[in-house]
């Protein structure tokens, strides 16, 4: 299986979730999110395949969140619309966001992990 590892160096919850893939032996190519955000066409593929809501994909701890005031925001915008925020800037993005044969998970949580990507 084809992992796609989005995160970011220096977050400390995506070093866990490198170690997680890592340990548990699973292959992935590894992107910064920072650098190399997912586009608008991606990031619908993996939003679709995940089943989750679309807020669920926003870093809503982060400082580029808050500047921009995207709590009042959002609720305002299209789905189009924040999907195509969140592509043009990988630090709105929550990470890790692994994605591959259609599973998808966001953030880490090692119970998640487990259920998703364990062999």
């Amino acid at each position: 299986m084809g992992l796609t590892y989005y995160g970011y160096p220096k977050c400390g919850t995506c070093r866990k979730a490198k170690a997680w893939l890592e340990t548990n032996g699973l292959n992935y190519e590894e992107v910064n999110i920072a650098e190399a955000p997912p586009s608008a066409e991606e990031l619908s593929k993996i939003i679709s395949a995940s089943g989750l809501e679309l807020k669920k994909f926003f870093n809503v701890s982060g400082m580029k969140y808050r500047e921009l005031n995207l709590k009042d925001k959002l609720p305002e915008m299209s789905d189009a619309e924040k999907i195509s925020l969140l592509a043009s800037d990988g630090m709105l993005i929550k990470r890790p966001l692994v994605f591959g044969d259609n599973k998808v998970t966001v953030g880490f949580k090692e119970e998640e992990f487990e259920n998703v990507w364990a062999k």
